[in-house]
């Protein structure tokens, strides 16, 4: 008898104990995806046009300056730290979150709909403030790296901007032209992936959906869809592929560009300065063909495959970064 209640005692102090502990609701930050530079003091950041970015640099401030632009839209710089060894090079590199992806500061829908072409200006006067806030001086020369959409936002970039980068280096842009763009993602998602996409969008709303500007549910909804792509040769699920998604930019610029169908290779051919373009062996979307096409739009290119691995690869892949990658990009900024 006496056994039987303190059993009874122990399930008791059991049930106190967890019935007095904090409830979390899956809206709130830090719950289902981790907290924004807005909700977590302690994460790096800079403020460049009144948004507040998740961003940090290392190496030398007064040395040549790299930018890495990561993809998406609504990607995040987490897949791009290899870059890092670039600073033991001896070469400052500088890494942000765009606005509305990764740890950066959400902004809501209405914040790029209502704003139209000028949401797409501001991206670029984004990433002209992330240049200037880390710029030391004005001969300081600067490298921009972008990858897939970072390498379409870099391209832009130039076209607009054509006395700020030394250096332009992409790796698979998708697309310059809205009609390109259009055909590479089309091209580049296989049935089954969108299939399985769809299925997984339907089971994860039997438990949770998420009203327009309900970043954390929609971003953590974005997550939980990553997969791998047989088509580009990606591998979303690793641990070190993202901190989190930007639900609603991604779905904002998309609807923008099917609006506008923006030419993001205006003026690009007049304004780039030599180009080193990256391409992988095992995107299957990106055929000898393709990367003609698209390189086609740059004044001077140097093409370069890189073997073994799918999009992501070219930079998140520690051995084909360190011995093909990153020799080619030391090679290049050396030869500017």
């Amino acid at each position: 008898m006496k056994k039987i209640l303190i059993n009874l005692l122990l399930v008791v102090a059991i049930l106190a104990l967890f019935s007095c502990r904090e409830e979390k609701y899956i809206d709130e930050p830090g719950n289902l995806v981790p907290k924004t530079v807005t909700e977590d003091a302690s994460l790096p950041s800079i403020t460049v046009n009144n948004v507040k970015l998740h961003s940090e640099a290392f190496g030398t401030p007064a040395n040549t300056m790299i930018v890495a632009i990561h993809g998406g839209p609504g990607g995040d710089y987490r897949y791009m730290l290899n870059c890092k060894e670039l600073a033991d090079k001896g070469y400052y590199v500088v890494f942000y979150d765009q606005r509305g992806s990764g740890l950066s500061q959400r902004l809501n829908k209405e914040e790029y709909s209502e704003k139209g072409e000028e949401a797409l200006e501001e991206i670029y006067k984004e990433l002209k403030g992330v240049i200037e806030h880390y710029r030391t001086s004005s001969t300081q020369k600067v490298i921009l790296l972008g990858h897939s959409w970072g390498g379409i936002l870099a391209s832009a970039f130039v076209g607009k901007y054509p006395n700020v980068a030394t250096g332009l280096i992409v790796c698979e842009p998708g697309g310059l032209k809205w009609t390109d763009l259009e055909n590479y993602v089309k091209s580049s998602r296989s049935f089954k992936l969108w299939s399985e996409i769809s299925n997984d969008a339907t089971y994860i709303d039997q438990f949770m959906t998420g009203k327009e500007n309900q970043h954390e549910i929609l971003d953590y909804k974005l997550n939980i869809l990553a997969s791998k792509n047989d088509i580009t040769g990606e591998d979303n699920t690793l641990p070190q592929s993202f901190w989190r998604s930007g639900a609603v930019i991604n779905a904002a610029l998309y609807d923008l560009g099917n609006k506008l169908k923006p030419d993001f290779s205006l003026n690009v051919k007049n304004n780039s300065p030599k180009t080193l373009f990256f391409y992988s062996e095992n995107n299957k979307a990106y055929t000898t063909d393709w990367v003609n096409k698209i390189a086609a739009s740059y004044s001077s290119v140097l093409l370069q495959k890189i073997n073994g691995v799918g999009h992501n690869g070219i930079i998140s892949d520690k051995q084909a970064w360190q011995h093909q990658t990153m020799p080619k990009i030391l090679q290049y900024i050396q030869s500017l």
